[in-house]
């Protein structure tokens, strides 16, 4: 392995990188310090750039690697998976960066990003049997001051074959485009703030860790992320029972005060702290509203003793299960009206190619209305069979519409609920519902069939550490929030089954969850994160398409827990655990207007922790870091990894 070492002076940044060895002006040093390689022992380069000049050099540096591959698929954590789908049609999709030969429609053979775009420091590229990384901190100190790093990624045609090309640089560049957000690309020209500033005949040095691997599947990638997470990771003290407790009381307390909506039995999606237009309401049976509210505030309501939020909740969730079945297609409408009136055009209805019901939010209300029922059976000892009886006819409707690949489906029919849409992982959430539905009653004539669905989608999906089609605003792109869905599912299938196996497909399920959740913390510098001691770590990206931390994954935790208590020696879960709790704790309201909006439990579902969703902006027009408003179901995915089952000794 060797590197190539290319610069551009901050004079001619519009110009094609440049070797150093042709410089009068820098000269770089490179050592082999130790490493062989493996994921345990990485080699060690440190590399020291110097100015030998009598003036100050501003500019860009860049270390490479290149490598022969037959396909290579590029992995930097929150930011590319595979070729983020590059390969499959665009019209229509929101644009993200994708791998491709050519570069149009927000496709590039030709990388560059930050470096703190991604939740780990590191880009890999596996191929066939082989698996190359280069790893280096996203800052570059120099005493107190520092410097963004950035990594780049290219695949060159060469015939039959590809060269691959990783890189680690000092300053960076956003090429060919920065995504701010779907909505927002811009053509990013390097400026000042891309560079690094070395001084008259002065010197920076860094180092890079370099991995040459021999892997036969792409799951592997875990374990090297799980290496460079303990190299990097932000570590936070053990979760405190009282701050638990004190995050669900304050959160929960918001939502029944603020957000509770009585003349229609449902919940604000937005709320601002204004006078007028408080209310954005765009009401769902879940994934944004309704049940993934509801179920969420009815198990804080028990855990707290919050009488009032208990019944806002009991009375949210009958009213969902008593009005919103579409007697066309047998099925749940998705989508509750600020009058009241329920349908299929939700606030994502324009973002899609096919319209009908979905498979994603369709699933995932019927698993939390068992979730309801489970709950409330075990801590209060009353039974709502009910619920059962609105599951029990959808459980029969769904297993019958995946299709030949044993998916369910993305989007159903609003005339007959047939499947009309599939290709997804959104789907899985079906899978969920129906596998919880057998646990909980103990009826698995499904099991068999069960099984098959999630073999393929583990194969199809899981095994390639590739997820797409999970939330309905991001047409299909590579995503952290589906696999929340399948996560679920594998762990109710090992509880009926016992089998081994599923122990496996769980932990790469949650490692792929993991590959978009920070293991540092990123030097955010817009206020309101920057000035309130917010941490990035623990926190998930959502997605390739919308980068940003939001806080979904924290509703896995019981999962997670379940895990380690099957697998106890498995310690690397277990500190994710532990961050995962840890940032809940510290990232809503803790006194009016902490964030720079609200009061006393507010939290929105936007933390920004790099240059992407900056959007959001104060009354004098300068951006802002967060959304400046309480998102229920935002706070609601805080409290239920904090109230589940496996967290109920702290309740006790």
């Amino acid at each position: 392995m060797s590197f190539t070492y290319l610069y551009k002076n901050f004079d001619c940044l519009l110009d094609s990188y440049k070797p150093v060895c042709e410089s009068d002006v820098l000269s770089i040093t490179e050592v082999l310090t130790g490493g062989s390689g493996t994921v345990a022992e990485p080699f060690v380069y440190k590399i020291t750039v110097a100015n030998k000049s009598e003036n100050d050099w501003k500019g860009i540096v860049l270390a490479e690697c290149s490598y022969a591959c037959a396909d290579p698929q590029f992995y930097l954590p929150a930011f590319m998976y595979g070729t983020n789908r590059g390969d499959v049609p665009t019209d229509g999709a929101r644009p993200c960066p994708k791998i491709s030969d050519d570069t149009n429609h927000y496709r590039s053979p030709l990388w560059r990003v930050r470096a703190d775009h991604l939740s780990h420091p590191v880009a890999i590229v596996y191929d066939n049997n082989k698996m190359y990384a280069i790893s280096g901190f996203p800052y570059v100190y120099k005493g107190a001051e520092y410097f963004h790093a950035g990594y780049s990624f290219e695949r060159q045609h060469d015939g039959d074959a590809y060269t691959a090309k990783l890189g680690y640089s000092l300053g960076y560049e956003n090429y060919p485009w920065l995504f701010i957000d779907s909505g927002h690309v811009v053509k990013d020209e390097a400026g000042e703030k891309n560079c690094v500033t070395i001084g008259a005949n002065d010197e920076i040095c860094f180092e890079l860790y370099v991995y040459d691997i021999t892997s036969d599947k792409a799951t592997d990638i875990n374990r090297l992320i799980e290496q460079v997470y303990y190299k990097y990771h932000d570590v936070y003290e053990p979760y405190k029972s009282e701050e638990i407790k004190r995050t669900v009381k304050d959160i929960s307390t918001a939502i029944a005060d603020n957000a509770w909506l009585e003349d229609i039995n449902f919940y604000s999606l937005f709320v601002f702290d204004r006078e007028e237009d408080k209310y954005r309401i765009l009401g769902s049976f879940s994934w944004t509203n309704g049940l993934s509210i509801a179920v969420p505030m009815l198990m804080s309501a028990v855990r707290t003793g919050n009488t009032k939020a208990k019944e806002q909740a009991l009375t949210c969730i009958d009213h969902i299960i008593k009005t919103c079945i579409n007697k066309k297609s047998g099925l749940p409408y998705d989508a509750y009206s600020d009058n009241g009136k329920w349908s299929t055009r939700g606030w994502w209805y324009n973002g899609l190619k096919t319209g009908g019901h979905s498979g994603y939010i369709i699933g995932q209300g019927l698993y939390y209305i068992l979730k309801a029922y489970e709950f409330m059976s075990k801590e209060e000892n009353a039974v709502y069979d009910d619920y059962i009886a609105f599951v029990r006819p959808l459980v029969d409707k769904l297993i019958v519409t995946t299709n030949g690949d044993n998916e369910f489906p993305y989007i159903l029919s609003e005339e007959t609920g047939a499947g009309l849409v599939y290709d997804s992982f959104g789907g899985s959430w079906i899978m969920a519902a129906i596998t919880y539905y057998m646990y909980l009653t103990n009826d698995k004539t499904y099991l068999p069939k069960i099984k098959e669905i999630e073999q393929s989608y583990y194969d199809r999906y899981v095994s390639k550490v590739i997820c797409y089609g999970g939330p309905l605003d991001i047409s299909k792109g590579v995503d952290s929030e589906g696999i929340l869905a399948y996560i679920r599912a594998v762990r109710y299938i090992h509880a009926l089954t016992g089998e081994v196996v599923y122990l496996k497909h769980l932990k790469d399920a949650i490692e792929y969850e993991l590959t978009f959740k920070f293991c540092y913390n990123t030097n955010v510098v817009v206020p309101p994160l920057s000035n309130t001691g917010w941490k990035s770590c623990g926190g998930s990206v959502t997605s390739v398409v919308n980068p940003h931390i939001h806080p979904m994954s924290s509703t896995v935790v019981d999962e997670m827990i379940y895990y380690v208590n099957n697998v106890p020696e498995d310690i690397y879960i277990k500190d994710r655990i532990n961050d995962v709790l840890c940032w809940g704790c510290q990232t809503y309201n803790h006194y009016d207007k902490e964030y720079d909006y609200g009061k006393l439990g507010w939290m929105s579902e936007r933390f920004c922790y790099s240059e992407g969703l900056l959007t959001e902006r104060y009354s004098d027009g300068s951006i802002a870091s967060t959304w400046f408003a309480l998102m229920p179901w935002a706070g609601s995915s805080i409290i239920e990894g904090m109230t589940g089952e496996f967290m109920g000794d702290i309740w006790k």
